[in-house]
């Protein structure tokens, strides 16, 4: 019995469970994370608000008063002192994930230091865009297999409970502190391109988290909607639903047909549709993600 059940474990069965996925897609995302903060931030003294921008400024404080720490041990230092903290207000919330985040970001940093050159040291601009996009993709991989790495979310979550902000208010607040006190050690310049470098990496965290804008979902009200959604059955082979709507004006019942196209198909969409009635009222909006039947399956 005992053989038959230790059969059945295959590398393939372990890679598919999800706690191993999801710790694999972090170690890759903090390791890309790091590289991006060896490689373009810290060098640059670009600092992109949270532990790792706060580390930055005392690393170089430090080092003009002689003292050189690694960035890497000051991070862990501080996420170590933020965890205290937070466990003493809000009990012990935190798992497994938060506290290998935190350790292994600081390690990684510190380890690709050695082996990291730094890159467009004479630009500022080209290091705040390489390293928002890099970073970005990083901790959009440590999001999307549900972890975090510690710093300001544990300071936003902290201070959104003992005030009338939200969490996410609370972490724009966080990053703005840390901003202004790389200002007031690199100058207003530097400043700025690290708030830049914020912005870069919160819209490309978005997209490894949404995904690329690929399928377009349509609205579709006309007085014709069973020839049209026919036509999106038959023609395109697309599934359609029809949504019980009323205009506010002149009080009629319609049906609104609704609809998800790959992008590829709404010329198509939009052909049928004006051939059915060429009167009808069309809304078209991107979507980042569809699952289920005809599109991704849901979990994947």
């Amino acid at each position: 019995m005992a053989s038959r059940v230790l059969s059945r474990v295959t590398p393939q069965s372990v890679l598919k469970s999800r706690r191993v996925r999801d710790y694999l897609f972090m170690t890759i995302g903090i390791i890309i994370t790091a590289w991006g903060l060896d490689a373009f931030m810290i060098p640059n003294k670009l600092v992109a608000g949270g532990v790792s921008g706060l580390a930055t400024v005392l690393y170089y404080t430090l080092q003009d008063r002689g003292v050189t720490l690694p960035v890497g041990v000051l991070m862990l230092a501080m996420n170590a002192v933020l965890l205290v903290v937070a466990v003493s207000f809000k009990g012990w919330r935190y798992g497994a994930r938060t506290i290998y985040g935190m350790v292994a970001l600081s390690v990684a940093v510190d380890v690709l230091a050695r082996f990291t050159r730094p890159l467009a040291v004479n630009d500022h601009l080209l290091a705040v865009l390489y390293g928002g996009v890099v970073t970005g993709i990083g901790m959009g991989l440590v999001f999307k297999a549900r972890g975090n790495t510690g710093g300001t979310d544990i300071v936003a979550q902290l201070l959104a409970d003992h005030s009338d902000f939200g969490v996410g208010q609370m972490m724009l607040a966080a990053d703005a502190v840390v901003t202004l006190t790389a200002a007031l050690k690199f100058g207003p310049n530097l400043a700025l391109y690290g708030a830049v470098a914020i912005v870069v990496m919160g819209r490309v965290i978005d997209l490894v988290q949404e995904g690329l804008s690929v399928e377009k979902a349509a609205y579709i009200i006309s007085e014709h909607s069973d020839t049209i959604a026919e036509a999106i059955l038959s023609e395109l082979g697309r599934g359609a639903t029809g949504l019980n709507g009323r205009g506010l004006y002149s009080g009629s019942e319609r049906e609104v047909i609704f609809t998800v196209v790959s992008r590829r198909e709404i010329d198509a969409l939009k052909a049928l549709v004006r051939a059915a009635d060429p009167g009808a009222f069309m809304i078209i909006a991107d979507i980042h993600e569809a699952l289920g039947e005809g599109f991704k399956e849901i979990g994947v």
